[in-house]
């Protein structure tokens, strides 16, 4: 039997692996893959070469835009994390990609191309969580210039749902996860994102019926999480 890879940066979780690849055509879709990344202070590579980089401009040099490309897979989130609380550790920038089933996911993986750019993700990256998610809920907030847009990942108290959020947060998507595939053995329930107005942020932290959770204002470089999820609502989302 062929080793199970390893990374210096999170581990994967086979049990999620497993499932999906063995999930039924008919059973796979789309799937969200969150990605929370933390950098290296400088750049590390595995073949030894001396740089100066850093992490997250060795993540930039990664960009598989030509295999996500190739096999379908989009980009509607890219964004730096500006302000974190909740969980730790902390993050400095989230993305998004979007595939159009689970195999295809692993498909990339196998891609030349796509372990030719991959060698940048490994130097770049201290650690990372990249989950599997399906939208749960759309909606369309309130245009609010001052709002910030939050990222909360939450694990719930068991057998719980959280209670309401406080005034000032307007939902724009909630997705549910669907696995962990590369983490620190840490389970996730829920990904949501929501416009947060001035003042509502630390509220964020004493809604009733979560165990853990990151709270993440974020800047986006690319955003279009809601026309991801409409395009695809064909797909029963």
């Amino acid at each position: 039997m062929a080793a199970r890879p390893t990374y210096s940066f999170g581990e994967p979780d086979w049990d999620t692996v497993t499932r999906w690849l063995h999930l039924d055509e008919v059973d796979d879709g789309p799937v969200w893959m969150l990605n929370l990344m933390r950098y290296r202070p400088v750049a590390v590579y595995a073949d030894g070469r001396q740089t100066t980089i850093t992490g997250r401009e060795a993540d930039d040099l990664y960009s598989p835009v030509g295999p996500l490309e190739a096999i379908g897979a989009t980009v509607p989130l890219l964004a730096d994390v500006t302000v974190q609380s909740g969980a730790e550790p902390p993050w400095d920038r989230v993305a998004i990609a979007l595939y159009p089933t689970r195999r295809s996911f692993f498909e990339m993986q196998r891609r030349d191309d796509f372990k030719a750019q991959y060698v940048h993700k490994e130097a770049g990256m201290e650690t990372t969580i990249v989950m599997g998610c399906v939208p749960a809920t759309l909606s369309t907030p309130p245009p609010d210039a001052v709002a910030d847009l939050v990222l909360r990942v939450r694990r719930f108290v068991e057998g719980e749902r959280p209670g309401p959020d406080p005034a000032g947060v307007s939902p724009v998507v909630r997705f549910d996860v669907d696995g962990v595939v590369l983490g620190d053995g840490r389970t996730w329930d829920e990904a949501r994102f929501d416009r947060v107005a001035p003042g509502a942020l630390d509220a964020l932290s004493q809604v009733d019926g979560v165990a853990e959770q990151f709270v993440l204002v974020i800047d986006p470089l690319i955003e279009d999480l809601a026309g991801s999820v409409v395009a695809r609502r064909g797909a029963g989302y």
